[in-house]
């Protein structure tokens, strides 16, 4: 719940998941198993957390 008040990323990803049909919980949940997934691909690759620009496409 702190990461969807206070990132951005967070916000657009929950955003998203609601906007594909899921239920606050179900988004929620979806939102977590991303961030546990950083956190292992973190602690596997002995890597800090860096925040990358959003990439768009031009048009």
């Amino acid at each position: 719940m702190a990461s969807l008040r206070t990132c951005a990323a967070s916000q657009t990803y929950y955003g998203r998941k609601r906007n594909e049909g899921k239920g606050h919980k179900q988004a929620l949940l979806a939102l977590a198993r991303r961030r546990a997934n950083v956190l292992w691909a973190m602690i596997r690759d002995g890597e800090c957390y860096e925040v990358l620009p959003t990439v768009t496409t031009a048009t």
